[in-house]
């Protein structure tokens, strides 16, 4: 037991109980860390578990694992330490004491109780944009799901929501879940996308769609949904570069089922409560090297800090951050360093982390604004050039800088795709 948990419940308290909140915790622990996992419900594994599919652990565990599989292995190891969590755990409120002493207020089925911490990883995860959040309207009738519903009910309940299917946005979910619902018999009408490129990864377009002969309109937007009692049609449009509808393009396509797979949120809310500052282009907190926010001694890690593509980039994160947080908890602080901003360049959407030491490999997570093809990825202060046959915005791009190449730095990092 480190000398902070002599004044705290633990070291460190994993909020979130998906890859990244278990990843996290299980290596606090191995660092001797006392950890607790609090989870909203009532389940350890995340996401994942309701992924039957393919996909998941070809960097993490190198191995091509379905979703279950890859959150088993990480439960199993929660379970060989003897890591505590607790399910069915909501967490109403955290305050900032000070910059050692975190206080949880957490409910449970059982009681109401206050925890104590030194550090937090917040592992919350993302939500999926709801039909309100889209810009759709129309008439109020059942039929209509975000694409992790419909995953739910198909792959956890064994409930087919539909014979007639249209697709509402090109994101991941949305892809896969067009290939299940192939394969399960229902007509799938197409997949609606408002931009004229698809934002999910190209393999799973490929595979999803081109294999099955799925139709994909770039450039087509869902404008309404109609129907009496049951969604009977939706009204598609197209638009332009600037996403406003083209006069004379309505088309109506019949359906009894519409699937919103038009991005992922990530849960902020009791982050933006003790004043974490966001980054308006992930819509999560800004964080250095180790994921650490502005507030001494929170990490974040996962769809919270941004939306990955892959599930093991978050449980990547997931063990930086705790490795962040046994950093701070044997030094009562991250060890004071020169940090240095990363600066978006030209076709860059966003960079994570925000801040560099400079002293240490890190590994960079970026998206570019737009597609390009035969580019590079240019670090221009420390003459750093990585080739790239092309970049998209549904693909995350990821690079390792070493600490050799970082050393010179000053005043900053510049990212940027050149030509």
């Amino acid at each position: 037991m480190s000398n902070r948990t002599k004044k705290n419940d633990y070291d460190t308290v994993v909020i979130g109980g998906g890859p990244a909140g278990l990843a996290g915790g299980v290596k606090a622990e191995e660092f001797g860390l006392k950890t607790l996992i609090l989870e909203n419900g009532d389940r350890i594994g995340g996401i994942p578990i309701q992924c039957i599919h393919p996909g998941f652990g070809n960097f993490y565990y190198e191995e091509d694992l379905t979703g279950p599989e890859f959150s088993n292995r990480l439960i199993e190891k929660v379970e060989s330490l003897d890591l505590e969590y607790r399910t069915n755990a909501h967490v109403s409120e955290i305050t900032n004491v000070s910059d050692l002493r975190k206080e949880i207020k957490v409910f449970t089925p059982e009681n109401a109780s206050r925890i104590t911490t030194s550090t937090i990883i917040y592992a919350t995860g993302a939500r999926e944009r709801h039909l309100f959040e889209t810009g759709i309207c129309g008439d109020r009738v059942s039929g209509i799901y975000t694409a992790g519903e419909t995953q739910t009910l198909m792959d956890i309940q064994g409930v087919m929501p539909g014979k007639e299917v249209v697709i509402v946005g090109s994101g991941d979910i949305g892809l896969i879940m067009a290939r299940r619902f192939a394969l399960e018999g229902a007509d799938v009408k197409g997949v609606m996308e408002m931009l004229p490129y698809p934002t999910g990864l190209t393999r799973n377009v490929s595979q999803c769609l081109r294999d099955l002969d799925i139709p994909l309109h770039t450039g087509r937007a869902v404008k309404k949904v109609r129907g009496e009692g049951r969604v009977e049609e939706v009204i598609t449009v197209k638009v332009n570069e600037d996403l406003q509808e083209i006069p004379g393009t309505q088309k109506s396509v019949e359906c009894d089922t519409v699937v919103l797979a038009t991005g992922l949120i990530p849960y902020t809310k009791k982050l933006e409560r003790i004043d974490v500052e966001m980054d308006p282009m992930t819509k999560g907190p800004v964080v250095n090297e180790f994921l650490e926010t502005n507030i001494s001694g929170v990490f974040a890690a996962g769809n919270v800090l941004a939306i990955n593509d892959y599930v093991d980039y978050a449980a990547e994160q997931g063990e930086l951050a705790a490795e962040g947080a046994k950093i701070f908890v044997e030094n009562e602080t991250i060890p004071s360093r020169e940090w240095v901003p990363i600066k978006k360049g030209r076709n860059v959407r966003f960079v994570v982390p925000h801040y560099l030491s400079g002293e240490r490999n890190v590994s960079i997570y970026s998206r570019a604004k737009k597609p390009e093809i035969r580019v590079k990825i240019n670090f221009p202060e420390i003459g750093r050039e990585i080739k790239k046959p092309s970049v998209r915005p549904g693909d995350m791009i990821k690079i390792e800088l070493g600490a050799e190449d970082l050393a010179s730095l000053s005043d900053g990092l510049t990212m940027e795709v050149i030509r």
